[in-house]
């Protein structure tokens, strides 16, 4: 019994499920941000580009349908950006938990830094220095929105590591 579900799951089944899953969890971000009014901050803007390129890493590797290795090889930098926006949804959830003192001062908005500072000093700055994620917006079940957004960065994580498992086919 076991066989056969396995062998219905394939890595390109996932691969189109894990573009799904990112393409719908964009839809709704940008549903809370053109609808709702919530502007993103800029922990969010960075979290919403690594959903991005993961998801569409994963439908390149669904379309490509190479061997076993190339599926691993996409599905190993899919973690990696999926890791990523982890770690960033971590760094606002942080932020979030701080007392209103502690947190880091707002700084200006994210397309003001990059016309001023170079891109990788515009990342430092938002990660570490700046207060402006630190806001609960919105919240659904009593969960704010970057404490799901971590949510589904470990579930992508995990469909990512079943495609690296050596049970599926192609």
């Amino acid at each position: 019994m076991e066989e056969r579900v396995i062998t219905k799951i394939n890595r390109k089944r996932i691969g189109f499920l894990i573009f799904l899953s990112c393409s719908f969890l964009l839809c709704f971000a940008y549903y809370l941000e053109l609808v709702e009014g919530l502007d993103p901050c800029p922990l969010c803007a960075l979290q919403r580009a690594c959903m991005g390129i993961g998801g569409v890493l994963a439908l390149i590797a669904a379309l490509h349908n190479p061997e076993k290795t190339g599926f691993r090889g996409y599905a190993i930098c899919q973690v990696l950006f999926f890791s990523i926006g982890g770690v960033l949804a971590g760094r606002q959830i942080y932020l979030q938990s701080l007392p209103p003192d502690l947190v880091p001062s707002c700084g200006p908005d994210l397309d003001y830094l990059l016309e001023i500072f170079p891109f990788f000093e515009v990342l430092r700055m938002i990660i570490l220095e700046d207060g402006t994620c630190a806001e609960v917006l919105w919240e659904f079940l009593g969960f704010s929105i970057p404490q799901w957004t971590i949510f589904a960065f470990f579930i992508l994580t995990v469909m990512c590591f079943i495609q690296i498992s050596n049970k599926l086919e192609n």
